[in-house]
């Protein structure tokens, strides 16, 4: 029996969804932990990292790896979709330019309390839209944002023969899962403790190991996944994967952990500093103009992925301004 063309959206889209939100957990948990610790920059360059990592590295893997197995065409994804999520990441740089401008311009009502303020109540902005977004997706108008293939809208008509059986039952999937979270949130506190040692060791700066090195490691789950649906020319989960687990961390993870931190009494706020949110800014508009024709090829993968690179040689030159001194820890 066919599948109609909202349910077979339903299941592309959610399953993008399930994957990005899994993926986004060991972002969440080791921003808890390092919130808990008072590393806030740490928790700020990590999220950051996170949205780096799966708007260039992750998708630009994904469109190589799907234009080689498909050389001889140009993969299509529904645009519409690619255009929404494209929004928010947009307004999401919104929410942390103003923060930013606000401290370097010194226009501060209130010394020290204004840029907190507008943060938190951004942050509470930024969720209410990204609830809205679900809703709107799920409910109002998602026929509008069904997959397409090569020849339209004919990608729900041969849904059944790509059909996989489930390998492990549901609550299997339930208790490997719990599993995995709890191991995942052990091992957090020791990453965390271990930051610091590490740049030291290393030499290496705090920034680059928290922007690049963190979320290569927390995104392997969606790099595998993108990856491998885009091989199955399914670039609407792909998307789902890496689009949509940017637009989850920037509208939901990061004012999620400034909520967090208000409750925990963590003066943590979307202030990014202006290097970290131009690097952000630049990042958003490229993505999109490489998403706006709705098709990708090996080609526009491989800029991707030279982009990231550009990206991560950015952050090991760079010297974070919190990293010379205890600006951002709570004092004891």
């Amino acid at each position: 029996m066919l599948l109609s063309k909202d349910s077979f959206f339903f299941i592309e889209f959610v399953g993008g969804l399930l994957n990005a939100t899994f993926g986004n957990a060991t972002e969440l948990i080791i921003s808890i932990y390092a919130l808990k610790s008072g590393m806030i920059r740490v928790v700020q360059l990590s999220l950051l990292g996170s949205i780096l990592s799966n708007m260039l590295l992750v998708l630009g893997c994904a469109f190589f790896c799907g234009g080689l197995v498909y050389h001889r065409k140009e993969q299509v994804f529904s645009k519409a979709t690619a255009v929404v999520n494209s929004g928010l990441l947009l307004m999401a740089v919104m929410g942390l330019l103003f923060p930013a401008v606000l401290q370097y311009t010194q226009t501060e009502r209130h010394a020290g309390k204004s840029e907190l303020a507008l943060s938190r109540f951004s942050s509470c902005i930024m969720l209410l839209a990204y609830a809205a977004y679900l809703v709107f997706q799920l409910k109002s108008q998602k026929n509008l944002y069904a997959p397409i293939d090569e020849e339209g809208s004919q990608n729900e008509e041969n849904s059944d023969n790509d059909d996989e059986a489930p390998e492990i039952s549901k609550w299997e999937s339930v208790i490997w899962l719990a599993i995995m979270t709890a191991w995942i949130s052990i091992l957090s506190g020791y990453l965390v403790d271990a930051i610091e040692g590490a740049s030291e060791a290393w030499d290496v700066p705090i920034a680059f190991i928290s922007v690049i090195l963190l979320p290569i490691i927390g995104n392997a789950a969606e790099h595998a996944s993108a990856i491998m649906f885009a091989m199955k020319d399914k670039l609407d989960i792909s998307l789902g994967v890496a689009i949509g687990s940017s637009t989850q961390i920037s509208m939901f993870g990061i004012p999620f952990c400034v909520v967090i931190g208000w409750m925990m009494g963590r003066e943590m706020d979307l202030n990014f500093q202006l290097f970290e949110t131009a690097t952000l800014f630049i990042t958003v508009i490229v993505v999109a103009f490489f998403l706006q024709e709705g098709t990708s090829n090996y080609f526009k993968g491989l800029m991707l992925i030279l982009c990231y690179l550009i990206v991560a040689a950015s952050f090991f030159v760079h010297e974070d301004p919190s990293s010379t001194g205890e600006s951002k820890r709570p004092k004891t």
